[in-house]
């Protein structure tokens, strides 16, 4: 029961009003003086305290700071005959809630109570009421998605309902979103089966092809480059677009949002694969037939991302670009610092490009790391830990520093994450891949029906590690298991961030451009 504290030297006069509250479910104390009303606070956590401003004594605007020493957090109403321009500055200069002007009107009063009392409650409850009304409109329009920007217009949705009840105290309507979601991944992953060789074949129109990881550069990117100078590309690895809401907030004092959009990751949704088929502007078996010595396949040692500033060179002199441009990939913590020290080399670019690792590896740590995991239970929470990293980052510093040199900044990644639980079993020799959502090997035996199989990688532009190998890929919340020693890898990696595979978080990766505010 919410507790009240009424604080009046005319508090007899005031019993009706009293009666009304506690009619209404309050537990409502009163009394007639600040000195009473200091000792009843440190005695007595009250939810919410109505403090009349002209009381004999210890006037209200005195008793206010010593309660605010008390009960720091605990909003006061404060009751006034006069709306004289310096006691209000004073009432509001020492945080009151809200005030209400003498007569007092009991509805004035359940009203001020509601909006300082009961405002999440009241907000969560509408929340709840406004999802339950959309459910059918989201369900219907997973049915009849065709395209990928349709798919788009669907995750959206979906994310903007897990942030608007990631508050709700209802757990009920967040399991009907939870199951929601799964629908959505599942028939998102049918599309993706249907639509996924003739996108990367050109088999349709090309409207009808989304822009993916090697189209991005020439399509999106460059054209911004060329309109706007002074641009910055920053590709955050494992970025999701719900990540992106959730950071967003914290850059509209320096920034407007120019485009919030989206692009499609390719197939395997995977660092190796879909960064080098941004930089290199090209899928991954044109990367390694023309540059052999630069691509490295699953099964062999060394950096698999090693030449993406070489791939972006020989790009932009493919499309004739001659940009000033600077490239910098940021994976160890003291790299953010540096680049902040030489910031003047992005300032003099054309076009900047800044690849930060963090989330990769934030990604990893939850895996190996029981603190990082404990902080990072489910998605709400991996989002609150993005912006608590994002806030004190050097990342931060940088983007404010570009806002105020006046930089068009293009936000993005090269795949999404996603959090898997449903184990399939497969079994691959010594020289399978050992991604957990996608395996490419010669051996590989699993039930057909719980992957998407690639039978010859050639079909959708793959290299191959040997004459007999395909790809197989996880969809939805699956991940691969090996039959052997399977309940203990389940146990370790259940509930983990994955990438590699097919979902919705995976592959509709965000592309936000950011305009500086002037």
């Amino acid at each position: 029961m919410v507790k009240i504290l009424w604080v009046d030297d005319e508090i007899e006069l005031l019993k009706p009003h009293l009666l009304f509250l506690k009619g209404k479910g309050y537990e409502v104390d009163s009394c007639n003086n600040g000195y009473d009303a200091v000792d009843m606070v440190r005695q007595t956590a009250y939810d919410l305290i109505i403090l009349d401003e002209m009381m004999p004594g210890m006037t209200g605007l005195e008793t206010l700071p010593l309660i605010k020493d008390v009960r720091p957090t605990t909003p006061i109403i404060m009751v006034t005959k006069s709306e004289e321009e310096n006691i209000m500055d004073k009432a509001i200069g020492s945080k009151i809630a809200d005030y209400i002007i003498k007569p007092v009107n009991p509805n004035q009063v359940l009203l001020s109570i509601k909006k300082n009392v009961h405002s999440q409650q009241l907000v969560t409850e509408q929340t709840t009421a406004d999802y339950r009304a959309e459910f059918g409109r989201i369900s219907s329009m997973c049915q009849t998605a065709s395209s990928f920007e349709q798919w788009c217009a669907i995750y959206r949705k979906i994310t903007g309902w897990e942030l608007e009840l990631s508050q709700s105290s209802d757990q009920s309507v967040k399991e009907v979103l939870a199951y929601q979601k799964n629908e959505a991944n599942q028939e998102f992953c049918k599309f993706v089966r249907r639509n996924y060789y003739n996108w990367i074949n050109k088999r349709v129109d090309e409207q009808d092809i989304p822009v993916m990881s090697h189209t991005l550069m020439r399509k999106n990117i460059l054209p911004e480059v060329d309109s706007h100078p002074k641009t910055t590309l920053l590709l955050i690895d494992n970025f999701r677009y719900d990540q992106w809401r959730a950071i967003s907030s914290m850059l509209r004092g320096y920034y407007d949002v120019q485009k919030d959009d989206f692009y499609c990751a390719i197939l395997p949704t995977a660092t190796q694969y879909a960064r080098n088929a941004i930089f290199a502007g090209l899928m991954p078996l044109a990367i390694e037939k023309l540059m052999p010595g630069q691509w490295l396949n699953d099964n062999e040692q060394g950096g698999k991302n090693q030449y993406e500033e070489d791939f972006l060179a020989r790009q932009l002199k493919m499309a004739g670009k001659n940009y000033r441009w600077t490239f910098d990939k940021l994976v160890r913590p003291d790299a953010g610092r540096r680049l902040i020290d030489n910031i003047n080399r992005v300032y003099d670019a054309d076009f900047s490009v800044i690849v930060y690792n963090f989330l990769d590896i934030l990604s990893h740590a939850r895996t190996e790391t029981d603190i990082i995991r404990d902080l990072t239970e489910d998605d709400a929470s991996f989002r609150s830990l993005t912006c608590s990293w994002f806030e004190h980052s050097d990342l931060y510093t940088i983007l404010k520093l570009l806002s105020e040199r006046g930089h068009r900044v293009i936000i993005t990644s090269d795949h999404g994450t996603i959090r898997v639980d449903n184990p399939v079993r497969v079994t691959g020799d010594r020289e399978t891949s050992v991604n957990l959502r996608y395996k490419t090997g010669r051996n590989l035996q699993y039930n057909p029906r719980e992957v998407y199989e690639v039978q010859n990688p050639e079909d959708i532009q793959l290299p191959r590690i040997n004459l007999t190998s395909k790809y197989i890929f996880a969809y939805n919340y699956d991940f691969l298991v090996y039959n052997n020693e399977a309940n203990k890898f389940i146990r370790y990696y259940r509930d983990t961030f994955q990438h590699g595979g097919i979902s919705m978080e995976e592959m509709i990766v965000p592309y936000i451009v950011l305009e500086p505010k002037q």
